[in-house]
């Protein structure tokens, strides 16, 4: 067949057909996508954002109960996609995956809305005495929430690696081009972030929660009627393998079952069907699956399902060093909104500025972070290092964990002098209000915006890229339930530290009046476990084998030819 203008890494349209390049595809097919995201993650950090203070003024929840109910919704979201990636990648694909999911979305934004605006859906206050919420309350509030985390799991992992999808990394220039999908990525994400910080969250505490939750209910349907403009232009990738998750449970137990058997001296005497998909790493043991063994009925495991299972497990390890940043991360929208809603708010006058909106300083920083780091940065390094990125994942990743610690280093040090005005000016009442500026916290939620630049998008780039390609969508849910697994640690360890520090008659850290509490001492502990972070995250970084990509054939066996791992100043492997 001609193939002759059709896009090289085997992409078809909606109905399976190859596609051409010329007409598919590309930024003109991303520009339909990025709208969604940018309405996406304005509905969710509308919700997450200022929910906290949902839970404590209007539900009436208590300081640690909402600060944990927050974390455990945050991480349900961020740890559904792990659902979500594995139906696209053995069933669905991630078109059919996101269509479902997104409907799934918009229903639980519809409910949510629904819920904040019916004054039988709220607890009543009389006299300035606030009733528990009733228990329907409670589920009918909790159902729309968790209703979302489901659509969420379905459509987070999807519609990023879908727009990946859309560059063909056989073609030089789209491959370049790639380079900055995931920077530009999440520049529409932040953006969505910034118009949820600023604008939603004062709409919902001055002109009401309904229309604070109903405008981003009407921006996701519009996106979504985007979306589907862009099916006919859309690449999509074709699965090779029925089950490629199976693989990670099939290779380690035919591996085990094959542990006696010798390894053949020659890669060509293991088993194979694509020889051209073979990937060079370390994991010996784990190429026992891949052994012919004449004895038994059993078929072995293929090379190309052995190398892909390596693969996952050198993330897993990289996965396990990002938990604690993500848990520094989840104190955004809980201990510093509640953290500033004891200071001085006031702009001007009149104004009071809402807690939860100087988290509009994380995404503006990044909106303003990422063109530099994109149009100057990688330039300039890319020069200096030959490295088409500019820099190496793991050493953007790396950087992205150091001035994570300079930021929570700085919480600790304005809690300790908020503390000491507390005590200067002899204030003890829950609703007193510390005369210290709320922008004394500015410098921490900036620091954060421009340590994401770094790490958030340096991981979804780096589990999207080092995944096996049959588990790309399964690959990015590595980034969203680190995210995930996070906001559940934060929960537990706030959970943890209220108990041990406030029992008996002792003073909790993260008592429900904070200018009666040490947060001080908390923010020390997380900077503690922050540091110690940072060294596992060098010696994890420093055996960690990234996925190669050059080959070559020799009378039909496999032959590696790639580069030494150079080491970087930084320690991390280049």
């Amino acid at each position: 067949m001609e193939t002759k203008g059709y896009t090289q890494d085997g992409t078809v349209d909606l109905r399976g057909r190859p596609v051409l390049a010329s007409k598919t595809g590309k930024w003109k097919a991303c520009a339909f996508l990025v709208g969604y995201e940018a309405f996406e993650r304005m509905a969710f950090y509308g919700i997450a954002s200022n929910l906290v203070n949902y839970l404590t003024t209007q539900l009436h929840e208590d300081t640690v109960s909402s600060v944990r109910n927050v974390n455990n919704w945050s991480g349900s979201v961020w740890i559904t996609p792990i659902i979500g990636a594995y139906i696209a990648d053995t069933y669905l694909g991630r078109f059919w995956t996101f269509t479902v999911s997104s409907l799934i979305y918009v229903v639980g934004m519809i409910l949510l809305t629904t819920t904040v605006s019916m004054k039988s859906l709220r607890p009543t206050c009389t006299d300035g005495i606030c009733n528990k919420a009733s228990t329907l309350q409670i589920v009918f509030f909790y159902t729309s929430l968790y209703t979302i985390a489901i659509g969420a799991g379905g459509t987070k992992p999807n519609i990023s690696t879908f727009g990946a999808d859309q560059f063909d990394d056989f073609n030089p220039q789209e491959k370049e081009l790639k380079v900055s999908f995931f920077n530009w990525w999440m520049f529409s994400s932040f953006l969505g972030a910034l118009v949820a910080t600023l604008a939603l969250v004062y709409i919902q505490e001055n002109l009401g929660w309904g229309l604070g939750y109903g405008i981003p209910t009407v921006g996701l349907l519009f996106s979504l009627f985007v979306f589907y403009l862009g099916t006919p232009i859309y690449r999509h990738k074709v699965k090779k393998t029925k089950s490629p998750a199976r693989d990670l449970i099939q290779v380690p137990i035919t591996a085990f079952r094959n542990r006696k058997l010798q390894l053949p001296n020659h890669p060509c005497q293991l088993h194979e069907h694509e020889p051209q998909q073979y990937i060079n790493s370390g994991k010996r043991f784990l190429d026992k699956a891949a052994v012919k063994d004449g004895n038994s009925s059993k078929p072995p495991c293929t090379v190309t399902q052995v190398e892909g299972t390596k693969l996952v497990l050198g993330m897993l390890l990289i996965w396990l060093v990002t938990l604690i940043p993500s848990t520094i991360w989840a104190q955004i929208n809980t201990l510093f909104v509640k953290q500033g809603t004891t200071m001085d708010r006031s702009l001007g006058s009149s104004f009071q500025i809402p807690a939860a909106s100087l988290g509009s300083f994380v995404t503006s920083s990044m909106l303003l972070s990422v063109p530099m780091y994109d149009r100057y940065f990688v330039p300039f390094m890319r020069q200096k290092t030959g490295n088409p990125r500019g820099i190496t994942l793991l050493q953007r990743l790396g950087i992205g964990f150091v001035i994570q610690i300079a930021a929570i280093a700085i919480a600790y040090a304005v809690e300790v002098r908020r503390m000491h005005v507390i005590r200067v000016h002899h204030i003890m009442g829950p609703k007193e209000t510390v005369p210290m500026s709320i922008f004394c916290l500015l410098p921490q939620y900036v620091l954060l915006g421009i340590a994401d630049v770094f790490n958030a998008i340096g991981l979804l780039e780096f589990f999207y890229d080092q995944s096996p390609e049959d588990m790309q969508s399964l690959g990015t849910t590595f980034f969203t339930s680190g995210i995930g697994v996070g906001n559940f640690l934060n929960s537990f360890l706030v959970t943890v530290v209220d108990k041990i520090t406030g029992g008996g008659n002792g003073k909790s850290w993260i008592g429900d009046n904070l200018n009666d509490s040490h947060l001080d001492y908390y923010y020390g502990f997380l900077l503690v476990i922050s540091t110690l972070n940072l060294g596992a995250f060098l010696w994890a970084s420093s055996k960690y084998v990234y996925k190669r990509e050059t080959i070559e054939f020799n009378e039909g066996c496999i032959e590696l030819e790639s580069k030494a791992l150079e080491i970087s100043p930084l320690g991390l492997q280049v």
